[in-house]
């Protein structure tokens, strides 16, 4: 006997939440984390740190657990607390990741006290907490507030040695798409475009506009935050998935890619492999 389908629910946009929602849940993850013991420290991180969160932000945040109670810890269970969960389970960076019943989205980093406060150090010029007091919700020892203050001043990074390694990268990962493209694997060359090739060039695009807030997600606020011509070229960059609308946009990739490393080697010396340049240019042209 077949099975009889569901009916088919309408679709429809995840309804942004108020804004006093969106507060409560952060309040009430503050205050379950204090009534736990084992938590010593509660670090927000992303869109919230920035003061950019919206109404379709995810809650992201660092759960500093004792030590000793780490390892029996269960993340899923304490983040049920804060709302009914629709899905959780450890994605593929090994984090947290919930979707509540409003569909806010969320990660948590469950991390043991000593070592995981240690480890904000490193993230220096990578993450930015302008209002570190506002980032940390728990603290019990005073040590993440310290960790988090330290990160309070924006270093953008080196102008001279990012744009000469990011010059490196794009000749490097575009002559291997057009060696893919070559071959007739156009959705890996399509893949490699717009995962790998296309952060790469707006993060030179935004180093050369002094733009680089956004450089750990550089097509964040993109249309915002660079000007309408650099916008304009990006979406010349994105093709279809068809041979031809694939070799136009990697063919504009490209030619962006050099037009940005040759405006950085005007600025700041960078080394132009201009012979290995045109030669990608003519490996990247369609076969007569």
């Amino acid at each position: 006997m077949p099975h009889a389908r569901p009916a088919r629910t309408p679709r429809t946009a995840p309804t942004p939440l108020p804004a006093d929602a969106l507060n409560r849940r952060i309040e009430l993850l503050r205050s379950t984390a204090e009534a736990d013991p084992r938590i010593e420290g509660v670090l927000l991180y992303g869109s919230w740190t920035l003061g950019e969160a919206d109404a379709h932000s995810d809650l992201d945040a660092c759960l500093y657990v004792r030590e000793e109670d780490v390892d029996a810890f269960d993340g899923r269970e304490f983040v049920g607390r804060l709302a009914p969960l629709k899905l959780a389970y450890t994605n593929m960076h090994g984090i947290l990741a919930v979707v509540f019943d409003d569909l806010m989205r969320g990660e948590f980093h469950v991390e043991p006290t000593g070592p995981g406060i240690a480890e904000i150090a490193t993230w220096r010029g990578q993450v930015h907490f302008p209002h570190p007091e506002a980032a940390v919700l728990l603290d019990r020892t005073g040590h993440l507030t310290a960790a988090a203050r330290d990160l309070a001043t924006f270093r953008p990074p080196d102008p001279a040695t990012t744009a000469q390694q990011l010059t490196d990268e794009l000749a490097n990962w575009t002559l291997m798409l057009a060696h893919i493209q070559t071959r007739g694997e156009m959705a890996r060359a399509h893949n490699l475009l717009h995962a790998v090739i296309a952060p790469l060039q707006l993060k030179l695009c935004r180093l050369l506009r002094g733009s680089t807030t956004h450089w750990l997600t550089p097509s964040r606020a993109l249309e915002t935050d660079l000007p309408p011509e650099d916008v304009e070229r990006y979406a010349t960059t994105a093709g279809a998935l068809t041979p031809d609308a694939l070799r136009t946009a990697a063919a504009n990739s490209w030619q962006w890619s050099r037009d940005l490393a040759a405006e950085a080697a005007d600025r700041w010396g960078t080394r132009l492999p201009l012979g290995l340049h045109e030669e990608i240019a003519v490996a990247l042209s369609p076969a007569e």
